[in-house]
């Protein structure tokens, strides 16, 4: 079990998709995000293995949510600054966490 106090350190914020494109410097199949956070955050990238479910092009413009305040980290040839959030399918694999309305750039799981 854990307290609220350290659910609160994580820090998981909703952001657009402004660019997906397919990462060709990753070594398994996966997807390059540009994701707006809004004025406060900016722009940050991730790469993630959500080739299974989704085209670069259904993700353009679509809201998720991810972590932000975790380290970046380097994946392949590239360093994600976040780490979008998923549920696993019947074959694991990823389906996004995604708003079912439109929020603000930014806004804060809480």
């Amino acid at each position: 079990m854990i307290n609220f106090s350290d659910f609160e350190k994580i820090d998981i914020r909703v952001g657009t998709v402004i660019e997906a494109k397919l990462n060709q410097k990753s070594n398994k199949p996966s997807l390059y995000l540009s994701i707006d956070f809004g004025n406060e955050i900016g722009k940050k990238k991730t790469s993630a293995q959500l080739t299974k479910n989704y085209l670069p092009e259904e993700l353009t413009g679509k809201q998720v949510a991810a972590v932000i305040n975790f380290p970046p980290k380097q994946i392949g040839k590239m360093i994600s600054e976040v780490l979008v959030l998923g549920f696993p399918d019947d074959d694991n694999n990823p389906v996004l966490v995604m708003p079912s309305k439109k929020i603000s750039n930014g806004g804060k799981l809480f």
